[in-house]
């Protein structure tokens, strides 16, 4: 069973998702808010699988939200999908910054729902290659701020070239074959960087890779 909590200020977007939700087989929805205080709120009381998040909120909002929940030790099991109307905005980044595993447009398909919440469910991150390289291209121009990034050293050779095909949008199995090694090989690569660098899942190695210095905007 797959525990979601659903946050959005928008009473009638959160009916539209309980209803959807509901109505799959292995979904459970925990509860609503309204608002990112009482949605951190929330999480806390009962720490599901999934966090719906929406951007912009009263009160606080969604990426502060999640920034709170990615902190907390006691929450490392959830993962945020944070909900947006417009896009690739300028909020996405700031939220897989923050510690979101992904996002999703608010008037996305169902099946595209259902399928993502299984996706993140299962510790991936929801960011297609096509939407990696879109992200890339319009909100990682700025410079890299080595100052908060982890360093580099940490990482192997290996998991250094791995995580910078990663943060280009690549897939594992797109990886595999440019480094001619097999896609078990590129997932542990990509598992043990995560673990270095402490990094929740692979939208956060990706932000890693641009925030480091190893990987350039619009290389």
């Amino acid at each position: 069973m797959i525990r979601v909590a659903l946050v959005d200020d928008q009473a009638l977007m959160r009916a539209g998702f309980r209803a959807l939700l509901e109505a799959e087989d292995g979904i459970e929805v925990v509860g609503e808010a309204a608002d990112g205080e009482q949605g951190l709120a929330l999480v806390r009381a009962e720490v599901p699988d999934i966090a719906l998040v929406d951007v912009q909120m009263p009160v606080m909002t969604g990426i502060e939200a999640t920034r709170r929940i990615a902190a907390d030790p006691a929450l490392a099991g959830v993962r945020v999908v944070i909900l947006t109307n417009y896009g690739l905005d300028s909020y996405v980044f700031e939220a897989l910054r923050a510690g979101a595993s992904g996002f999703l447009l608010k008037d996305t398909d169902p099946a595209d729902l259902l399928q993502a919440i299984d996706v993140v469910a299962g510790g991936e991150a929801l960011l297609s290659p096509s939407v990696t390289r879109t992200l890339i291209g319009e909100f990682v121009s700025r410079p890299p701020d080595r100052a908060t990034a982890p360093g580099l050293e940490c990482l192997t050779p290996r998991e250094r070239e791995v995580t910078a095909l990663a943060a280009r949008g690549l897939t594992n199995e797109e990886i595999a074959a440019h480094m001619v090694i097999s896609p078990f090989t590129v997932k542990t690569h990509v598992s043990r960087a995560m673990t270095k660098l402490g990094a929740r899942d692979r939208a956060q190695l990706v932000v890693f890779a641009y925030e480091s210095g190893l990987v350039r905007a619009r290389e």
